[in-house]
């Protein structure tokens, strides 16, 4: 779940209050953060230091591979290599056994390709420290879990409903408002300041496309179907539709200017859905997710797996949300993506940094600068951590993605960017409805997210843990095979993956992703790192 609420401006650490903290359910339970209030400050690094400079950009030159220094400030006590490599198991326990010298030393090698979360301020888990980790036994015995079979196998994705002329004015709803994306303050982390012109191109990009269409729905299945391949995942049938609510003969009532009610229309069936202005008065309005999640049981077909619902207008759960980008319940075997929140043009607003999302976010230096609003001291990059961030997936990704134009400024490479954050978001809502919870054993498209910020620092790739409890699901469950089919699906996941990302090529998360897959395939040759 990607839900933001309001937690009111205060630092929480574990070692000074531990009732500073939200809980939510465990299998699909979600990250949050106040969307309206920050403690963050800019901070930012260049050419590996700590210290901010708009001139010159970040060389990553040192990578920060395991969690930062924040993490026990916070509480955080990650699994450690014996406990993560058992994970992947189904029997909870290390195949063969290993010293702790041999251990350590291929924790080493294998966080150059799986990084420990960073655990940075204000993300999930500094909030929520605690939170369970789930082991591919954990899955595997999970008795609620929804098992995939030939009769029940689609993953559905329904397009953005359309707007009937009869509530017109709900296209509006979809819009930035000017007021509220450039009256609020930017709290930007560690933005760097756009040079030559970058800002006013981007800005140019946007104007040009005013009524620049969200991600169209056959890419999102497209990247689906490569994410969770062997599954057969389709744009649901029927064309959904916004239409007006009336009771009893008569119109909703309005609130604002905004009705309480519209309703979501799929075939001769409508639901009820309520409407509320936008708490922060970025978007004209907001809708209810769990009236929208009520409409996608009601349209589950029989042969589906679960189904997705993606959504141009902002959304929240609770009276208490800011908003939420996405949500899912796993049993019910149902999710809800928006668009609006990721748009590129709420990134200044937001302080979404170009230069440090995912895989640049894994810089020492930039941990450090966001670790030291909350005094904490930065290491010295030890001799190991110096030569483990020369090679390997993440150092591959990172130079692929730098090596881009950063921001991106043309309306083809936005659209490409604002795809790229709601397919990561797809993805890891359908993980939920696979019966997949939280993942706190590396930097995984699992993670709980604290904010926007914190979603852009976050990988597209499953952690090993994760990618064994699909790879059970879709190789073992659904097709039926065994140890050796699993592993072929890996390779086969991986080729599928890399090659949707070719088809993106100079694109952000695209590229980062393509050349990690690229460089994991050569270290690792997708097999299971043997240590």
């Amino acid at each position: 779940m990607r839900v933001w609420k309001r937690r009111g401006a205060h630092r929480v650490r574990k070692s000074l209050d531990a009732k500073l903290k939200w809980r939510r359910p465990t299998l699909m339970s979600g990250a949050a953060f106040c969307g309206s209030s920050s403690l963050l400050s800019d901070a930012g690094c260049g050419g590996g230091s700590a210290k901010r400079s708009s001139m010159m950009p970040c060389r990553h030159d040192v990578l920060q591979l395991d969690c930062s220094p924040f993490a026990e400030l916070a509480g955080f006590d990650r699994p450690d290599a014996r406990k993560r490599l058992a994970a992947t198991t189904k029997s909870g326990r290390m195949l063969q056994k290993s010293g702790s010298a041999e251990l350590e030393k291929g924790a080493k090698v294998e966080s150059q390709t799986f990084p420990g979360p960073l655990v940075l301020p204000h993300d999930d888990l500094n909030y929520d420290p605690d939170g369970p980790a789930q082991s591919f036994k954990s899955w595997l015995n999970e008795k609620h879990r929804n098992r995939v079979t030939p009769g029940r196998k689609t993953l559905y994705v329904a397009a953005v409903p359309e707007v009937d002329e009869s509530v017109g004015f709900m296209r509006g709803w979809t819009r930035v408002r000017v007021d509220g994306a450039g009256g609020a303050p930017s709290n930007g982390l560690g933005k760097r300041k756009m040079v030559d012109g970058e800002e006013n191109e981007r800005k140019r990009a946007i104007a040009e496309d005013e009524e620049m269409q969200s991600p169209d729905v056959h890419d999102v299945v497209g990247y689906l179907q490569a994410f969770y391949h062997g599954m057969h995942v389709k744009q649901f049938p029927q064309r959904l539709r916004w239409v007006p609510w009336k009771e009893k003969g008569r119109a909703a009532t309005k609130m604002n200017d905004i009705p309480r009610y519209v309703a979501l229309q799929y075939g001769d069936r409508a639901t009820r859905i309520r409407a509320r202005p936008s708490p922060d008065g970025v978007f004209t309005a907001q809708l209810n997710l769990n009236d929208i999640l009520d409409a996608a049981i009601a349209m589950l077909p029989a042969d589906a797996y679960s189904i997705l619902l993606l959504v141009d207008h902002d959304i929240y759960e609770s009276e208490e949300d800011d908003f939420c980008c996405g949500r899912a319940y796993g049993g019910s075997r149902i999710a809800v993506v928006q668009s609006a929140r990721y748009t590129p043009e709420l990134d200044e607003r937001d302080g979404i940094e170009y230069a440090h999302a995912w895989p640049m976010s894994h810089c020492k230096a930039y941990a450090d600068a966001l670790c030291g609003v909350e005094d904490v001291v930065p290491r010295p990059a030890t001799v190991s951590q110096i030569r483990l961030s020369k090679t390997g997936p993440m150092r591959a990704a990172i130079t692929a993605t730098s090596a881009l134009s950063s921001p991106p400024t043309t309306v083809e490479d936005l659209r490409a960017l604002w795809l790229s954050r709601i397919a990561r978001t797809a993805s890891h809502e359908l993980g939920h409805c696979l019966g997949m919870g939280h993942c706190v054993y590396y930097a995984c498209n699992m993670q709980s997210t604290g904010g926007l910020r914190e979603d852009a620092r976050q990988p597209p790739y499953l952690c090993p843990v994760c990618e064994a409890k699909v790879g059970w699901a879709v190789a073992c469950e659904l097709q039926r095979g065994g140890e050796e089919d699993r592993k072929n699906w890996v390779m086969e996941r991986g080729k599928a993956l890399g090659e949707w990302c070719k088809k993106w090529h100079g694109v952000g998360m695209w590229e980062g992703l393509r050349a990690w897959l690229e460089a994991r395939d050569k270290l690792v040759g997708i097999k299971a790192l043997k240590w």
